[in-house]
């Protein structure tokens, strides 16, 4: 009886951190290009967003652009913080197997020049 209950205590531990998981979230560091206002990058990021979702694994997909109010330079260029979010690693992971050859990766550049990302675990 007690391994039986040793079994379900693993088990169930293992399911429920599946079924707690947290999201996936891309931070990227970007540059603006050239004389890029605010409000460009904030066009472009719905516009980007519209197309990437429509990419397998983007369904539900969000992005959200952050402006530093006051920040340190980094010495990469930095002047945002580009957020973008998955409703799991199962559709981050089809997302990013579609995206380096669709027309949406073209895109990039037109305003914003990033420099570096990390996958983060968002709970």
């Amino acid at each position: 009886m007690k391994k039986l209950a040793a079994v379900a205590v693993v088990a169930f531990s293992l399911t429920s951190v599946q079924a707690f998981a947290g999201s996936p979230v891309q931070i990227w560091k970007c540059g603006m290009e050239g004389d890029a206002s605010e409000e460009a990058i904030q066009e472009y990021a719905a516009k980007w967003e519209k197309a990437a979702a429509a990419l397998p694994g983007g369904k539900g997909m969000s992005t959200e652009v952050l402006f530093p109010v006051a920040a340190a330079a980094d010495g990469n260029g930095t002047d945002l913080v580009y957020l973008v979010g998955w409703a799991s690693f199962g559709d981050y992971g089809k997302w990013w197997d579609a995206y380096p050859s669709s027309d949406v990766a073209e895109s990039e550049g037109e305003v914003l020049s990033c420099h570096g990302s990390a996958l983060w675990e968002k709970m």
